[in-house]
């Protein structure tokens, strides 16, 4: 199992509150953090429709911030709670990992559907998903599973404030504007996207390379 290492600007300040919320919430011992998992990306999914409708009705904005902080807070919680009552497994490591990028996907999807432009939500798709695999594919290697400064937690606050932001501009200035906030968020993120995902590759090409861990040079092995 890859080491976790978060190099996150907000972990460190959200992390001491993580035993907090899991008291307050006091969740049955019998439940499956599995629950927890799936509980949570069904709660991105509801943020994703708010997130479609964001441009045009103000308080969709609102709910598509409760709904992102809510999914963070499942995520949070999960691995808490798997560790708290002996039950980690793989196989929920796996489901928390897998569904992650698709939270993600929900959400930069209905942002492009706001604005009728699905085209930029699917480049930003490819873009987080080239983005997660790299981080995989490193993790394989050197046996770490490094989240960087700008990572998931950092997106999910900028989604949070994206929320808030449309409420405020929507209520107040209408659709029109809203869309336009839409379109350039949009923008910024294709390119910073294009820009990071770029720079991490180069980057995490030397880290393997340095790591010290001797090149896979096995061959596949064929099963009837």
């Amino acid at each position: 199992m890859a080491a976790r290492i978060s190099r996150s600007l907000l972990d460190p300040i959200l992390f001491p509150l993580v035993p907090r919320l899991y008291k307050l919430l006091a969740l049955p011992k019998k439940l499956w953090p599995e629950s927890i998992v799936v509980a949570g990306n069904l709660i991105a999914g509801a943020g994703a429709v708010a997130l479609a409708f964001s441009t045009q009705l103000w308080w969709c904005g609102i709910l598509a911030a409760v709904a992102v902080a809510g999914n963070h807070a499942a995520d949070m919680i999960d691995g808490t709670h798997a560790r708290k009552t002996g039950q980690c497994r793989n196989g929920g490591e796996l489901l928390d990992h897998f569904l992650d990028p698709l939270s993600f996907s929900y959400w930069l999807i209905a942002i492009s559907v706001s604005v009728d432009r699905l085209e930029l939500g699917l480049a930003l798709v490819v873009i987080l998903y080239a983005t997660a695999l790299l981080t995989s594919i490193k993790a394989k290697i050197t046996g770490k599973f490094v989240l960087s400064r700008f990572g998931p937690t950092e997106f999910k606050g900028l989604l949070v404030f994206y929320g808030i932001l449309m409420a405020t501009v929507v209520a107040s200035f209408g659709s029109a504007a809203g869309a336009t906030v839409a379109m350039v968020s949009l923008a910024v993120l294709l390119v910073v996207g294009v820009l990071q995902l770029t720079r991490n590759l180069v980057k995490g090409v030397r880290e393997v390379n340095d790591c010290g861990a001797a090149a896979d040079a096995t061959p596949w092995q064929l099963e009837s």
